[in-house]
């Protein structure tokens, strides 16, 4: 196959590495990033670069890694974390016989855009190159490897900065750790990588080093905005990632027809679903999975949780909590409510201050209400119950567990008693 053959291309993704300095339990790959484990964002952009061949090196964890992947991903376990290059020589067997273009990924650098790496990809390919930096330039490149240059401004090395000595240190173009490989020669530099550094690891940095003492062509390509090769290492480098992204969603949302008032304080997860002309109030919170119609108002201070589906003009008000529960369009429910494992029919009001109180203490049950009934103010449903169509309940009413309540009935009390019949 010719090697510059736009789908000879493989991906490998490194996800072994524990996280240390997160503190968590959590593999640092599966900590959430607008409400999705971080290495999806970077299979994804594997996904949307139709590559085919698309390796996940695993370790800390491994299994709980590979529940996330897609199935498209095969996966190689690096059974003791020894570095970068140990890493990419475990999955060196998967790709036998392969002889197009290495894509060398990280499962901590989510943010990272197609045409960023679509730019690696182009020069890589375009000057035959053995290797193709991703490098930025930063005015404090503290915690980077630096990039070494030769006297013509050729890429000689890089250098980690715990191996750099002060000079080195003050250099400003770094390393983002992304990079392309042939995969040929990229066999051949794993050959002689030797732990000669403190912390005794195979660096796939020095891959670099050994190609160009070879002759063979370095070439980079500097990223433009720096957030992108943002890598993910503390709790404090997830919340400013989780901001980025937080952004990038809002601002797409928003291309698309949606009013956020309140960029800045409205939080939706990734996969939600908003559509055209829908409004969205400050302190609003939306979790993964949640499907939102047109012409819909949420918040201010709405909580949205996953398995909330609200369909064409619905207004979910001031302090509202939704979760695994159907409202149809035209119902309002404007202030103070809990609304959870619900089917909520069309045009039905729900006053201020009513709840569902959907569990009994061992499972959750399921409330229904049907189109255009009335819900009085503060109103407790305890589920499993059915509101009848047009019926009404009065305020401060409590519908116990077990109650159906007739079609254009009105009910009232503690417990609710039917008052009027249709």
């Amino acid at each position: 196959m010719d090697k510059n053959s736009k789908n000879n291309i493989a991906a490998v993704i490194l996800a072994a590495g524990k996280g240390t300095r997160m503190k968590s339990e959590l593999p640092k790959a599966l900590h959430p990033l607008c409400g999705r484990p971080m290495v999806r964002y970077v299979t994804d952009l594997a996904n949307d670069l139709k590559i085919r061949r698309c390796i996940a090196v695993l370790g800390h964890k491994s299994e709980e890694v590979k529940k996330v992947l897609p199935p498209a991903i095969r996966t190689v376990l690096q059974g003791k974390l020894l570095g970068t290059a140990d890493a990419v020589k475990q999955a060196v067997p998967l790709l036998k016989g392969f002889e197009g273009t290495v894509l060398i990924l990280y499962a901590d650098n989510p943010l990272l855009t197609r045409s960023t790496l679509e730019s690696l990809v182009r020069r890589h390919r375009e000057n035959n190159a053995a290797a193709t930096l991703l490098t930025a330039h930063i005015d404090k490149p503290a915690g980077y490897g630096r990039i070494l240059r030769d006297r013509y401004a050729g890429i000689s090395g890089i250098v980690e900065e715990k191996d750099a000595d002060d000079f080195q240190k003050d250099i400003k173009e770094i390393n983002t750790g992304v990079v392309c490989f042939d995969m040929r020669r990229l066999r051949e530099a794993l050959r002689e990588v030797r732990p000669n550094n403190l912390k005794k690891e195979y660096y796939l940095t020095d891959c670099i080093g050994i190609l160009y003492s070879r002759g063979q062509i370095i070439e980079s390509v500097r990223i433009q905005d720096m957030q992108e090769a943002m890598g993910i290492n503390s709790r404090a480098e997830l919340a400013a990632a989780n901001k980025i992204m937080q952004k990038r969603i809002n601002d797409a949302f928003m291309e698309k027809g949606v009013t956020i008032v309140s960029p800045e304080t409205t939080f939706l997860s990734y996969g939600t679903r908003i559509g055209q002309d829908t409004v969205i109030y400050p302190f609003t919170v939306v979790e993964k999975s949640v499907i939102i119609g047109k012409h819909c108002i949420i918040g201010p201070f709405a909580h949205l949780r996953e398995g909330t589906i609200l369909n064409d003009d619905v207004v979910a008000g001031n302090f509202i909590e939704i979760v695994r529960s159907k409202i149809s369009s035209h119902t309002l429910a404007k202030h103070f409510s809990y609304i959870g494992d619900s089917r909520i029919g069309a045009s039905v009001n729900i006053g201020a201050g009513s709840v569902t109180a959907n569990f009994d203490g061992k499972k959750k049950n399921v409330t229904v209400v049907k189109d255009k009934a009335f819900i009085g103010s503060d109103t407790v449903l305890v589920s499993p119950v059915v509101i009848g169509r047009g019926s009404r309940t009065a305020a401060g009413s409590v519908v116990t567990g077990g109650t159906h309540v007739p079609e254009g009935a009105t009910v009232a009390g503690v417990p609710a008693k039917i008052l009027k019949k249709r």
